[in-house]
């Protein structure tokens, strides 16, 4: 009988651990979102307003690669381990903290390097702290994955994951060459940033929340079969999508319709798995509290958008003329980096209770939306505007406005948030 009350009370002090390290790391993750909405408040202000002690392209360096490092990869990183932690070893959080730590560490190098000299010497080195870490997480993740005794589509997601943002380095390496050759060549400098871009947005990041997602589907009792379906959709048209972001680069006519029907494939997965999720909204209600539901929403809706807009983008002359509008560019990354990741992140945090949802944190998720809706409408009027050759009054004090209410959404969820213990 004491043996038993024993492990009972051992099994609840490993929850507890798990459930504190899960909350901890989650807590540093969105402080660093704060420290990039606060850098993005200062860019849009540089914009509308003088600030001559501002670099603003080494900031905007600082702010986009803290905000991949700091806030999103910190934050899948924990989520992921917390995944391991439930379904594989309740100390996984003590064998990848040297990993969280690096990563954390790789990010404020960043954070305190690139507004002072931009690519140089020390911000190179964190940048390629924080590409070595990567590589040590996917290694480790994929044999972890691996050990797990039943199969899951969610492993499946998780790492192809893992294995896209190793695949998204190649893009940084290939920028490394041409810096260290004094051979940039306008448009392999865009291939190699949007190949960066593409396999950590569409890989790295998607395929992250996708098998977060789909674990709480896997758990609402849905068919497995059709989900694994869904995943061989959306895994197969991942790398042929790189070309629609970046188009300039020649490619044969049969490659051309390969990757026609890849967008294709990614937005009937999208409606599949739409249907799936109305068929068994019932198993999933049940998982999801009632204001999450609002919050995945938006998530839903900005996430047909990318794909809509994506599969646009496989018009040769629409996708050449868009990608010249900077505003255009601007409001699509934003649209994915905040309408779909950022906010489903936080929404899966409210789901497993890692983000207690109280008062404070409802509204300060309200102000975060309304900030991002903002931000997307103002963009998509510059860059309707900027297609036409006509300049919009104001547009850069209102997206300092914009900037300012995500600010403020972001704050509150940081003064808000509670760790339980």
């Amino acid at each position: 009988m004491i043996e038993i009350i024993s492990a009972h009370k051992m099994l609840f002090l490993l929850c507890n651990a798990m459930k504190d390290a899960t909350q901890k790391w989650i807590s540093v993750s969105l402080f660093n979102l704060l420290i990039v909405a606060i850098i993005g408040v200062t860019l849009r202000y540089k914009i509308a307003y003088a600030l001559p002690v501002v670099n603003q392209k080494y900031l905007l360096h600082a702010h986009s690669h803290f905000a991949f490092t700091g806030w999103v990869s910190m934050a899948l990183m924990t989520l992921l381990v917390q995944y391991l932690a439930h379904h594989q070893n309740p100390h996984a959080f003590k064998k990848y903290k040297p990993v969280l730590w690096a990563n954390l560490m790789a990010a404020y190098g960043m954070l305190f390097t690139f507004p002072f000299e931009g690519y140089a010497a020390a911000s190179i080195t964190f940048s390629t702290l924080s590409i070595i870490v990567s590589y040590v997480f996917a290694v480790l993740y994929w044999k972890d994955v691996k050990k797990i005794q039943w199969y899951s589509t969610t492993h499946a997601y998780f790492k192809a994951a893992v294995l896209f943002n190793a695949l998204s380095s190649i893009g940084v390496f290939a920028l490394a060459y041409m810096m260290a050759t004094q051979h940039i060549e306008q448009n392999n400098y865009l291939a190699s940033v949007y190949f960066f871009l593409h396999f950590q947005y569409n890989g790295w990041f998607l395929f992250a929340c996708l098998g977060l997602w789909n674990h709480l589907l896997e758990q609402s009792g849905m068919n497995t079969e059709k989900l694994k379906w869904l995943f061989y959709l959306f895994a197969g048209s991942c790398i042929p999508d790189y070309f629609l972001s970046a188009p300039w680069i020649p490619i044969p006519t049969i490659v051309y319709w390969l990757v026609v029907a890849a967008a294709f494939a990614q937005v009937i997965a999208w409606i599949m798995m739409l249907q799936i999720i109305l068929q068994n909204k019932k198993q999933l209600l049940t998982q999801v509290p009632q204001f999450t539901k609002l919050v995945l929403f938006p998530v839903a809706i900005a996430f047909s958008i990318k794909l809509l807009l994506q599969l646009g983008s496989a018009i040769p002359a629409l996708s050449t003329l868009t990608y010249g509008f900077r505003p255009i560019v601007i409001g699509y990354l934003h649209l994915v980096l905040l309408g779909v990741i950022s906010l489903y992140i936080i929404a899966h945090c409210l789901v497993s209770e890692i983000i207690i949802l109280t008062p404070g944190i409802k509204k300060g998720m309200i102000v975060f939306i309304a900030g991002i809706l903002l931000n997307e409408l103002l963009l998509m009027i510059e860059g309707i505007a900027d297609l036409s050759y006509h300049a919009v009054p104001y547009t850069n004090e209102a997206l300092l406005f914009a900037a300012l209410v995500l600010m403020a959404g972001i704050f509150g969820l940081n003064f808000k948030n509670k760790r339980t213990y």
